[in-house]
């Protein structure tokens, strides 16, 4: 980098960086931001590489502020049209954060998606942010929840011609439909090596419509949008309401599926609950699949948190760890390896050892997000109901085992949804003593470990609790 660019870069980065300051507060941007060192502007390609010190700083800042970043950039310098957030070269980098197949690097996918999607800057038309190298379907962890959408994601990269066109995956913030789109584009790049992808949002769609109107080149834009095998589009919802950019799209779709090219959708919502989008753009975004990712339960919740440990070998994060932070982190997977990536970052830089203590004082915010306040009495009414017996039963002195066993489920339960000690536990349960409640919890844990049909029993009474 020559001298003047460097200091012009230089400027032009401390302004970018005061902006991000005042949008994301004092903390987020002296641990995320403020470390970033600017590298080399490649003229010819528009790229700009930023450096941070560890893989894990990187893939934080490239998952969570790529996008900004870029658009910042793109504002104060016209020839910046990418960047590109990396380990500082010579930097000793902690072990990868990325799981791939082991067969091939899990970047390649990323360069040869710069090579299928290619620079469109003589029409004014780019490319957003290309296909994220750690989002394969190697790394996508199934469950109930999202099997389905899996597999139909899986056959709309494959080799053959899928049966359904367009493809709509409908799932809420977090639970994993941008990682299948990702996952699509990677593959389908696999299985066709020299086709063209295009990933965007329908905020960007929406901008790079208005970027061509202005300058008159709707025609170019038409047809480089076109040209394209397979198109994926994120966040369609927030498409409402342009009635422009919709008509463009509806167009684009039906040319795109007359000559038998793959369309892939996301979204929060099912397309009859777009409201404000034109009723022949819903009946096309609906004709195809529409493939449903319900919220992670508890065992997809642990697999996804197991999976991704396998990254931080050999830093030891004990069993109740993982179930405490899938037990209690539930409203999205992006909070929940959030969550778990905070705590190992903390771990890793403080040099203290994971622990339950150290997840609950780290994740404060987290956990007070996601907690839903259990009650005993709530417990105790399940539990009843779901044993058929009496609530008096809880209380009661009976020693019969029809109305034991199901006390002392209750018990532990007590203990593993609520904050509350085992003397207050013992006083909702006809005031029982302390060690009554340890025995119990004690014998529970046993009891799921070597009966089959128990351990049925409190997974059942979990998910009831905890829907």
């Amino acid at each position: 980098m020559e001298d003047a660019e460097a200091v012009n870069l230089a400027a032009d980065w401390s302004d970018i960086s005061q902006g991000l300051r005042k949008d994301l507060g004092h903390q987020l941007h002296s641990q995320w931001i403020k470390p970033i060192q600017l590298g080399s502007l490649d003229r010819e390609s528009g790229m700009l590489d930023l450096y941070l010190p560890t893989e894990f700083s990187a893939n934080w800042v490239r998952d969570r502020f790529h996008d900004r970043l870029q658009l910042a950039w793109k504002i104060a310098r016209s020839e910046v049209r990418k960047v590109n957030i990396m380990v500082h070269p010579g930097r000793r980098q902690l072990p990868d954060l990325r799981i791939n197949d082991g067969r091939r690097p899990a970047n390649d996918g990323a360069s040869a998606m710069a090579v299928a999607a290619g620079s469109m800057s003589d029409s004014g038309f780019t490319s957003s942010v290309g296909l994220d190298p750690s989002l394969t379907f190697t790394a996508f962890v199934t469950g109930e929840a999202n099997v389905l959408a899996c597999n139909a994601a899986q056959r709309m990269a494959a080799v053959e011609a899928p049966q359904f066109s367009p493809l709509y995956l409908k799932a809420a913030t977090g639970q994993g439909k941008t990682h299948l789109l990702h996952a699509i584009g990677h593959a389908y790049l696999q299985a066709h090596p020299r086709a063209r992808i295009f990933y965007c949002s329908a905020e960007r769609f929406m901008v790079e419509f208005v970027q061509a109107l202005k300058s008159s080149q709707t025609i170019e834009f038409k047809a480089r949008l076109r040209s394209f095998d397979l198109l994926l589009v994120d966040d369609i919802q927030f498409i409402i309401g342009k009635a422009s950019a919709q008509e463009e799209l509806l167009y684009t779709i039906d040319a795109l599926l007359a000559e038998g090219k793959r369309l892939v959708f996301a979204a929060d919502r099912a397309p009859q609950a777009l409201d404000g989008v034109e009723p022949r753009l819903l009946s096309r975004l609906s004709m195809g699949l529409v493939a449903d990712i319900q919220p992670a339960d508890i065992e997809l919740r642990k697999k996804i948190l197991v999976a991704k440990l396998v990254r931080f070998a050999p830093l030891d994060v004990p069993a109740d760890v993982v179930e405490f932070l899938a037990r209690t982190i539930t409203r999205n997977i992006r909070e929940l390896v959030g969550g778990l990536n905070k705590l190992i970052a903390y771990a890793q830089l403080t040099g203290q050892e994971v622990s339950l203590q150290l997840a609950e004082e780290q994740l404060t915010d987290i956990l007070s997000a996601n907690r839903r306040r259990i009650t005993i009495d709530e417990i105790q009414r399940t539990v009843c109901q779901f044993y058929r017996i009496d609530r008096a039963e809880m209380s009661s002195k009976r020693r019969a085992r029809a109305v034991v066993r199901p006390r002392q489920v209750a018990m532990y339960l007590s203990k593993v949804l609520t904050p509350r000690s085992y003397p207050e536990i013992g006083r909702k349960f006809g005031g029982r003593d302390h060690s009554t409640v340890i025995h119990a919890v004690r014998l529970i844990e046993d009891l799921r470990q070597r009966d089959a049909d128990m351990d049925g029993d409190v997974r059942s009474l979990l998910r009831q609790l905890e829907s």
